[in-house]
């Protein structure tokens, strides 16, 4: 095997301390910032549903105003989603999907910091809301007319809104970044369908970011011209329909699930076949499935609307669309079941946890089928059954997915290995927890208890099952903070990790753990589907080429200078949005403030555009 040294450039002086995460364009730093700041989100929205299931614990309970629990619901659910699911998902594709790719960044560094900085911006935005005028109290899902300045006229609506649509920005601007890099920065022989898994996952929900955000994106333009300038898009008293609002959310919030769910799906399908030292059973199918959910992702809205009235035949159509996308959904557990089946499994933490993901995301699977018929629907809209398929959903499946793959990929993050034996007690504890949180729901709901309701008496007969849920979801809340122990405790002391400590498949794991900061010092060259095996096992040499594709004659490494402009532009939109907030209230004050934000923001993006790409006074490019 021939192969071609690159000599390693000479660094130029680079900021530290602090000031070296804000000018980061890493990829790798990016990933863990985008990480960090969720989990602190997560638990964030993990204590606001603490406080829920306290005030339900007991009937006639008053540990909370009905106003406060308003808000309480409302910040979980948009927590959850948007601050915490979301980014968890987008913290491991600017880690891992390079490194996947054998590249040596994405497409756009600056582009990738700024859509951090800009979710910093939102999340900051929405949690604000707490001690300036209020949280939103309306449910994530902003139903018309609640929203209306008519029956909400506080500022804790305005602040969602803005907060949403900074978030919007941050991810438009990831997904198209994630979606130039796969498409163009594939090393040498990678054609699509040599892609790993988890690559594919993200280039689906990549598209469905660009398509879905873009309609929730007018919908809230529309409620902000609602509420601070008097239109009205959904005001009934001026011949407007509310259910305008529902449509265009739930085009967006549908294909919003299989955002959250399809990276769960690609860290699952790269934990099972490396501990069960099996090829992935069937991944064109595999590949086809989660194809055929990102489409059909799109013709399922209306199964949230049921009971809105839309007819017989719009509800037979969305009945049999939505029994019809079960079908991808089930492709993908039987080839994950294949794929153990007769496998040398080492049930090491990680697999514990995709393997729990498997069985949970099956019973909230089956919930989710049950409503798909518009009979049984109208029994179990807006009941406590609802909210349990949709955790079993978006906890039983997302956050599951993405504890394994932290136990999976920590050591290619830290070069430490995680705990093992409290990790095992942290995946059966989760594991029991939840389904003692949400299970129950299933019962209550069936026994009629509605969602979002803020008391009830004790004759209801919901008394027993809800102590029941609300003591699963304490028991739920140590299981997180014992992995968060586990995940501090090992990134300190942990046991030293080599750079293939599970014997994996990808190209993530042919290179150091932590990774250097350039990746690859070779560009490697892919000649088959799972190519570190094949290098291991099968003798197939990844053979370098002299700068990998694009790369100066081989002559150097080139990677983006450290700016600080992406984070100056992400502080403009927050500023804007804040002049935008007060337009209403104090008009001059907040058009002032608009102005002063939006031109930061021009100065700055103007100003990272003209920034070398390299460092002029660096002999070797960087």
């Amino acid at each position: 095997m021939t192969t071609i040294s690159l000599p390693i450039p000479k660094r130029p002086v680079h900021p530290t301390g602090v000031w070296s995460w804000i000018t980061t364009v890493d990829h790798k730093r990016i990933g863990i910032l985008y990480g960090v700041t969720a989990f602190i989100m997560f638990m964030t929205g993990g204590l606001e549903a603490m406080y829920i299931r306290a005030q339900l614990a007991r009937p006639g309970q008053d540990l909370v105003s009905p106003e406060v629990y308003n808000q309480l619901f409302t910040m979980h659910g948009t927590t959850m989603i948007f601050l915490a699911i979301m980014p968890m998902g987008a913290a491991f594709f600017n880690y891992i999907i390079p490194l996947q790719l054998g590249a040596r960044d994405v497409a756009f560094p600056r582009l990738n910091a700024f859509s951090y900085w800009t979710f910093l911006a939102g999340a900051l935005m929405l949690n604000l809301s707490w001690v300036l005028g209020g949280a939103p109290n309306a449910g994530w899902f902003g139903y018309a007319p609640l929203t209306s300045s008519a029956f909400n006229p506080g500022a804790g609506i305005d602040f969602w809104i803005l907060s949403l649509q900074i978030l919007g920005i941050a991810s438009l601007a990831a997904a198209f970044n994630f979606i130039v890099t796969i498409i163009n920065m594939r090393a040498p022989g990678m054609s699509l369908m040599r892609m790993p898994l988890f690559t594919w996952m993200t280039l689906i929900t990549s598209f469905l970011l660009i398509l879905a955000f873009p309609v929730i994106t007018v919908a809230l333009i529309q409620l902000l011209f609602d509420r601070q300038f008097g239109a009205n898009f959904f005001v009934p008293g001026a011949g407007a329909s509310p259910v305008l609002w529902q449509h265009l959310f739930w085009i967006f919030g549908h294909p919003e699930v299989y955002i959250l769910i399809l990276p769960a799906m690609g860290i699952v399908s790269e934990i099972i076949p490396t501990f069960s030292k099996k090829p992935l059973f069937g991944y064109p199918v595999v590949v086809l499935s989660g194809l055929v959910i990102g489409f059909m992702g799109w013709m399922v809205w209306s199964h949230h609307m049921f009971t809105v009235g839309l007819g017989p035949v719009a509800n037979s159509v969305f009945a049999l669309t939505t029994m019809a996308i079960a079908v991808p959904t089930g492709v993908k557990i039987f080839n994950w079941m294949a794929t153990m089946w007769r496998g040398s499994i080492d049930f090491k933490t990680a697999m514990l946890f995709a393997v729990g993901f498997i069985w949970l995301f099956i019973i909230g699977g089956l919930s989710g089928v049950m409503h798909s018929s518009a009979a049984s629907d109208a029994q179990q809209q807006d009941t406590y059954f609802i909210v349990a398929h949709l955790h079993y959903v978006l906890f039983g499946g997302s956050i599951m997915a993405l504890l394994g793959g932290i136990y999976y990929w920590f050591p290619k993050f830290t070069g430490r290995l995680m705990d093992e034996t409290v990790g095992k007690i942290n995946f059966w504890l989760v594991f029991i927890a939840m389904n003692i949180t949400f299970f129950p729901m299933h019962f209550t709901g069936l026994n009629g208890m509605p969602r979002r309701i803020y008391t009830y008496d004790s004759g209801m007969g919901w008394d027993l099952w809800n102590a029941v849920s609300s003591a699963g979801a304490f028991m739920l809340g140590a299981g997180i903070l014992l992995f968060l122990y586990n995940a501090i405790k090992s990134a300190r002391s942990g046991e030293i990790a080599s750079a293939d400590p599970w014997d994996g498949r990808t190209l993530e794991w042919s290179i150091s753990s932590p990774p250097p900061e350039y990746n690859f010092e070779q560009i490697p060259v892919v000649q088959g589907r799972d190519p570190f095996w094949a290098q291991k096992y099968e003798g197939v040499a990844m053979v370098p080429v002299a700068g990998g594709s694009g790369e100066d004659g081989g002559h150097s490494i080139h990677l983006p200078q450290p700016s600080y402009w992406p984070f100056v532009a992400s502080i403009g939109i927050f500023i804007g949005s804040f002049g935008v907030l007060y337009i209403n209230a104090a008009s001059w004050i907040g058009v002032a403030v608009a102005v002063i934000g939006a031109l930061i923001t021009m100065i700055a993006v103007y100003a990272w555009s003209l920034e070398p790409v390299n460092d002029p006074d660096d002999g070797a490019a960087y």
